[in-house]
């Protein structure tokens, strides 16, 4: 009898391992990679924040760089600014910057025809309150 409580012991231990394993760390915070910092991209095209494109997606953010205490460039690759727009959000906590940007078509060029040509982009936006030493990550 005392081999099969030990056993059990043993899965019930074995068991809350990997459950801790596969959910991590209790912390609260997810493990989200950092957006590498770096300078703006030669040559990148500067974008203004555009809440009415069409057909938003997701864009993948490459890096980022400070621009002042409360404001950071975004650095990606999307079509040429005539005809292509992108908007951003930002979520900030204690810890982190988390932000979100989308690409899409501009209003006003959704009936025409555009160059698929592409672009690095920057984009500025602001923090509500200053970067300090809060890591950047992307938004989903």
């Amino acid at each position: 009898m005392r081999s099969v409580v030990r056993a059990c012991r043993g899965i019930t231990v074995l068991a809350m391992c990997l459950l801790i394993a596969a959910c991590g760390s209790s912390s609260g915070t997810p493990d989200v990679p950092a957006l590498p910092e770096e300078p703006v991209p030669a040559g990148a095209t500067a974008f203004s924040a555009r809440p009415d494109i069409v057909d938003a997606h997701p864009l993948t953010i490459l890096s980022w760089s400070r621009v002042s205490d409360d404001r950071i460039a975004l650095h990606f690759e999307t079509g040429t600014p005539e005809c292509f727009g992108v908007d951003a959000t930002v979520t900030e906590t204690d810890d982190t910057v988390t932000v979100t940007l989308l690409g899409g078509t501009l209003p006003e060029m959704q009936d025409r025809m555009c160059i698929m040509v592409a672009v690095v982009g920057a984009l500025e936006v602001s923090l509500q309150s200053p970067l300090g030493d809060r890591i950047v990550t992307a938004g989903a």
